[in-house]
């Protein structure tokens, strides 16, 4: 029988999603030689639709060329399905005579797996490959995507504490992460002591306050002329409200198809900007949302993010020989490599920032959390930051 490898992207795209793609469809055509590769527009929806374009007749070179490229080249959906969705995602594959999905996302993409493999039974091969800069799924040690968007961050913060040595003020920097704070943490990743950027970090993790937010910032930027804030967007009180429904109006505040609120849109900046003017009137004072920026900036494409981008989709191919699952990236002495592990260990499950990561009553990284992204990130740039 004829191996027919369907492919889909779900869920925003990354700096090296695109690599995942390219190193499932040149292993599935390495190990099956003649096989069907299928590529989803669109992600499930492209499957429900029929909707595929041909992989297996696209040039190596040219597959590359689009491994090396940011965003999803198939197109994506952030769709969760139901069973009765995943029932008509079903039926499309079988329309395709697919004897293996592999489906290239988030936890909710595995989710989106596990329902259709219970559904389906034994005759299709279900299997997730990792992508989120979030990095939170379970199992990994970090998932491909993260370390490109960190390099983004770490590079912005150590720009910023540059710009506001030579003009002091207060900013703040607001960083994607509804509930893990890895990316946000990251901004810490080439800080050397306290006196450089982030001087305060916020994450999901912890219970924040506006109240504790001004008096940090007031008493950093009475010790050093200036104070650079990392926050995540989904900081929230001791309730889990987040900080954009205490900032806006409910009548500005936005929500998306699932009813979750936009975290990090551009009111959220705006009202945090507001306050900043009123804490501390007459001092420079800056928000920006980095939003959609750092997930994937062609810009910092981190060379051992796409290495390993590309092996965890050469993997899937081998994990749906074994009748499916999920691969994660998982250390092994001071390598990642990935592996095979149940789908149920991944979908639906979100990875918090373990809380070693971070000093014990402090807004700055730990040596574990320093630890951490120091043997991700590539080395700081050297730089003279010393007023002459």
């Amino acid at each position: 029988m004829t191996e027919v490898f369907v492919i889909a992207q779900g869920g925003g795209p990354t700096a090296v999603i695109n690599q995942t793609l390219a190193g499932a469809v040149l292993e599935a055509r390495r190990q099956f030689p003649g096989c069907a590769v299928l590529g989803a527009r669109y992600g499930v929806r492209g499957v429900r639709k029929g909707d595929f374009a041909d992989l297996a007749a696209i040039s190596e070179p040219e597959l590359m060329r689009i491994a090396a490229t940011p965003g999803a080249a198939l197109g994506s959906t952030r769709d969760k399905p139901d069973a009765a969705y995943c029932s008509e995602v079903l039926a499309g594959l079988r329309r395709a005579k697919a004897t293996s999905f592999i489906y290239i996302g988030g936890n909710d993409t595995a989710g989106t797996q596990l329902i259709l493999r219970e559904a389906a039974g034994r005759d299709i091969a279900f299997t997730h490959a990792p992508k989120t800069i979030d990095n939170d799924l379970v199992e990994n040690d970090h998932t491909p995507g993260f370390i490109s968007a960190a390099q983004f961050v770490a590079s912005a913060f150590l720009s910023i504490d540059l710009d506001f040595r030579a003009l002091p003020g207060i900013y703040i920097g607001i960083v994607m992460g509804r509930h893990a704070g890895f990316l946000t943490a990251a901004a810490a990743g080439w800080q050397r002591d306290s006196s450089e950027a982030p001087h305060l970090v916020y994450v999901p993790e912890r219970p924040f306050s506006v109240e504790r937010l001004k008096a940090d910032i007031a008493q950093v930027f009475g010790k050093h002329g200036r104070c650079i804030v990392a926050i995540s967007e989904g900081v929230g009180d001791e309730a889990g409200r987040p900080l954009a429904e205490s900032l806006i109006a409910r009548d500005r505040l936005e929500v998306d198809a699932h009813g979750n609120t936009q975290l990090s849109g551009g009111d959220l900046g705006l009202a945090l900007q507001e306050r900043l003017k009123d804490w501390f009137p007459g001092k420079r004072a800056r928000v920006d949302t980095f939003g959609y920026l750092p997930r994937g900036y062609i810009g910092e494409i981190n060379p051992l993010d796409q290495r390993e981008a590309f092996a965890a989709g050469a993997h899937a191919v081998t994990v749906c020989g074994a009748g499916g699952g999920s691969v994660a990236l998982q250390l092994e002495g001071d390598t990642c490599r990935p592996n095979r592990v149940d789908l149920e260990r991944i979908a639906g499950k979100t990875r918090l920032m373990p809380p070693s990561f971070l000093a014990p009553d402090s807004t700055q990284l730990s040596e574990d959390g320093r630890n951490y992204f120091k043997r991700l990130l590539p080395v700081r740039p050297m730089t003279g930051i010393r007023l002459l």
